[in-house]
């Protein structure tokens, strides 16, 4: 626990410490590109995740489309949001809790990089916020939603809801999946103390309007939850056969 102290500790001094970065970006932002924005988000994130001793492979980043798209991601730890950050290799706002507003430099951060804050009890609210994530788009953000809407703290995925993919289909925008596997090892599994994991970001084949505009909301969600789930299901295989060789070697070695 002592561990996991420290590295909360370090979270929060890292990001006291792009306070004077922060005012700085807030009187120039409109001359700054969305890049020049999101450098102090994205390497906060990445000084934090590999204090946790943490290790990541990316793959697919060559399927990023060039202009806006919405990311939609598997749920499976808090972690998530700091991977997507640091190591998608574009810069991203997020659909996020309406709770996070009271963090102070981290919201002003988040309203930079164009992230949209719900209050999922307030259905007005809700709809506001949708809208403005959908102009957001428009502008030439890229957004990541997590439609599961809460974390799964493991492998097996929650339902998708479908609501958040009106942001796509209103903008116009390519739909890209995305498998994120390993983060719930990193603190949910371990009853809140951080842990080191291996983790694994998986950049699947953009979705573009002219392929799902034919369908409704929840059929997209679907399509989009069945394409992580069998990324997942074969990291597992894969998973499982290095294990399996590993344990081959170890009787096969002389003693």
């Amino acid at each position: 626990m002592v561990r996991t102290i420290g590295i909360y500790i370090y979270a929060g001094f890292l990001v006291l410490g792009t306070f004077f970065k922060l005012q700085k970006t807030k009187k120039m932002q409109h001359q700054l590109s969305k890049e020049e924005i999101f450098v102090q988000p994205s390497l906060v994130s990445r000084k934090v995740f590999q204090r946790t001793g943490s290790t990541i492979e990316v793959e697919g980043q060559d399927k990023l489309p060039e202009g806006p798209a919405l990311f939609v991601a598997n749920h499976q730890g808090l972690f998530d949001i700091l991977v997507l950050l640091g190591y998608l290799g574009k810069p991203v706002g997020f659909i996020a809790k309406q709770e996070i507003k009271k963090l102070p430099i981290i919201s002003s951060w988040m309203e930079l990089v164009r992230c949209v804050f719900i209050d999922r009890k307030n259905r007005r609210q809700s709809v506001r916020a949708i809208d403005q994530g959908i102009d957001y788009l428009k502008q030439g953000h890229s957004i990541v939603i997590f439609p599961e809407g809460t974390r799964s703290r493991g492998k097996q995925m929650n339902s998708f809801k479908s609501g958040s993919f009106r942001l796509a289909i209103k903008a116009k925008v390519p739909i890209v999946p995305i498998a994120i596997d390993g983060t719930y090892r990193m603190l949910e599994e371990s009853d809140g103390k951080i842990r080191p994991s291996s983790v694994r970001l998986t950049i699947k084949d953009a979705i573009y309007p002219e392929e799902y505009m034919s369908m409704n909301s929840n059929e997209i969600a679907a399509k989009v939850k069945e394409i992580i789930r069998l990324q997942l299901k074969t990291n597992g295989l894969e998973q499982t056969k290095e294990e399996d060789k590993e344990k081959a070697e170890q009787i096969l070695s002389p003693r």
